[in-house]
């Protein structure tokens, strides 16, 4: 599914974020990344998605080497991934309904398999009464519900997170995870970069940790090892 051999990753200001990171994620896992903040998990992430490109190495995404991939190529990597960030990133002019079914509209999917589908990942989130709201109307996790209903609207083969619960109380983060659990459970792999100790060391999943830009720890049932 996501396999790194070698990969490093050097900034033009000669920061290095990555240092020969080797690692195969297989369907169905369940991954945090976790790690001191500046340790590179979000330059992890951001390689996955091809938002940033590794300096050395090479990297292969549900059969596709992103490593030498031409730019008119990224679209079609994105579209079998499902991207969830910290600060939703939601569009402000738009709907909760517009907002889903944008990234359908993206890829020209029918009308009708549009209005299906999207009412379907928004019953799995539970903001079927917010089809008319607009971003501003929301709480942030209801916001961030949002945010996960239009990753996972094209049933992509990998949901990437990027701190999802960082802005959110641990009540309303239990609940977003209890999400990305079920979302797990239907076969999507998730890949999450996180600070939330206590939800890494209760749901016990495969953990790596980042240091100083290398993997010092990858386990399959993890906790998350560090006093924030």
């Amino acid at each position: 599914m996501i396999h790194m051999t070698g990969i490093s990753k050097v900034y033009k200001n000669g920061s290095v974020a990555l240092s020969d990171i080797s690692i195969d994620i297989e369907k169905g896992d369940f991954l945090f990344v976790v790690g001191p903040s500046g340790a590179g998990k979000s330059t992890f992430i951001k390689l996955i998605f091809r938002e940033e490109l590794p300096t050395k190495g090479q990297l292969v995404v549900n059969g596709r080497n992103v490593t030498n991939m031409p730019l008119s190529e990224i679209p079609y990597l994105r579209r079998g991934l499902g991207i969830v960030f910290q600060d939703y990133r939601l569009l402000p002019e738009k709907t909760v309904y517009e907002n889903v079914a944008f990234a359908m509209r993206v890829i020209e999917a029918p009308r009708r398999e549009i209005q299906k589908r999207v009412n379907s990942v928004m019953d799995l989130v539970g903001l079927k009464d917010k089809f008319r709201c607009f971003p501003n109307q929301l709480s942030g996790g209801e916001q961030q519900r949002v945010a996960i209903a239009r990753a996972i609207v094209n049933n992509p083969v990998v949901v990437i997170a990027d701190e999802p619960t960082g802005n959110l109380d641990p009540e309303t983060s239990w609940d977003i995870m209890r999400i990305f659990e079920r979302i797990n459970k239907s076969g999507t792999t998730i890949v999450m970069a996180t600070h939330d100790k206590t939800i890494v060391d209760a749901m016990r999943k495969r953990v790596i940790a980042i240091e100083r830009g290398r993997i010092v720890r990858d386990q399959v049932k993890g906790v998350y090892g560090y006093e924030d």
